[in-house]
């Protein structure tokens, strides 16, 4: 059975950086064709849950709402999924949309006033530059 690498907060994790969940009832669906390999960038990058939200700033960095820059937890999140793609031979990605490690289409601006704009995660944009189909959990189930 092909493998999908999927955020866990999708799979009803609380990894949330509110200690929540973000469960789609899709899930059952896509198990019916598909092992998921479920993976929160964030918090196997060395962050607590609850954690302050970050966003990513116009310089790339991300930063929380406290203003700690937090980006060399992110990336170290990155690296491993990205190997966990690598060893587990994983093409395909569902992210949480809007998030600053999984943002398929839109991330918050770096104002920290829920403002979204057209953008990717951190994540996103390293799995879509290796070939990875990274998509939201809306549009796969389109694709079922």
């Amino acid at each position: 059975m092909e493998k999908i690498l999927i955020s866990a907060c999708l799979v009803g994790d609380k990894t949330r950086y509110d200690g929540k969940s973000s469960y789609s009832p899709i899930i059952n669906k896509i198990l019916e064709k598909y092992e998921l390999v479920p993976f929160c960038c964030e918090v196997e990058g060395g962050l607590p849950i609850p954690r302050d939200p970050s966003e990513i700033q116009k310089d790339g960095k991300l930063i929380n709402s406290k203003g700690k820059d937090v980006t060399k937890y992110y990336l170290k999140g990155v690296d491993l999924a990205v190997n966990i793609c690598n060893y587990n031979q994983i093409k395909i990605a569902i992210l949480k949309e809007g998030s600053p490690s999984c943002g398929v289409h839109e991330i918050h601006d770096g104002s920290f006033k829920n403002k979204k704009i057209p953008g990717q995660g951190v994540l996103t944009a390293a799995l879509k530059q290796r070939g990875i189909q990274v998509y939201t959990i809306e549009e796969f189930e389109a694709l079922l």
